[in-house]
């Protein structure tokens, strides 16, 4: 039997990918989080408004953002492997030294973000927007990206990340 809360956001992602409207919690003043935080593990950031939101440090692995509107917010050295990101706005937000293995970033906003030093390995990032994103030392092995996208990022990778020792340059399979 699946629980109702991942049953719940799955039934809005479901909804959020095929088109229809969905009213999400609006949770940027946190009103209803601690009444979710009672009812499951983590909290869903799905549909919701994380603009400028402090997830710096944080464990999150499996937590969804899906369609979550979340710019300039700070997840900087957060774990987020295996997060949904899926049709979500996070421009300008700070992922320096994030852990972002196994993430689905499909159709995200990651224009303008801080990736420095992320760990992208094995994400799912294809119609992404990655424009002026910072990515150097970032870690990009075996991750789905859009060939115009890894041209793009390519043009501008540089270092080393130093958790993988994996270059950037190499991560992405740049010429």
């Amino acid at each position: 039997m699946v629980p109702l809360p991942l049953l719940s956001s799955l039934l809005a992602l479901v909804l959020l990918l095929w088109g229809h409207p969905v009213m999400g919690l609006d949770t940027a003043s946190g009103f209803g989080m601690e009444d979710r935080a009672l009812f499951q593990q983590r909290v869903d950031y799905t549909l919701t408004t994380q603009d400028r939101g402090d997830f710096s440090g944080q464990e999150l692995t499996n937590t969804s953002f899906a369609g979550a509107h979340a710019t300039q917010a700070d997840f900087s050295g957060a774990t987020l492997q295996g997060g949904i990101f899926s049709r979500g706005v996070f421009s300008e937000s700070d992922f320096r030294g994030a852990d972002l293995r196994d993430a689905l970033l499909d159709m995200a906003d990651m224009s303008g973000t801080d990736l420095r030093d992320a760990v992208l390995s094995g994400a799912i990032a294809s119609g992404s927007t990655f424009l002026g994103a910072r990515i150097e030392g970032a870690d990009f092995s075996d991750a789905l990206l859009d060939h115009q996208t890894e041209s793009g990022l390519c043009r501008r990778a540089k270092g080393t990340n130093p958790l993988t020792g994996v270059a950037t340059r190499d991560s992405l399979g740049c010429p």
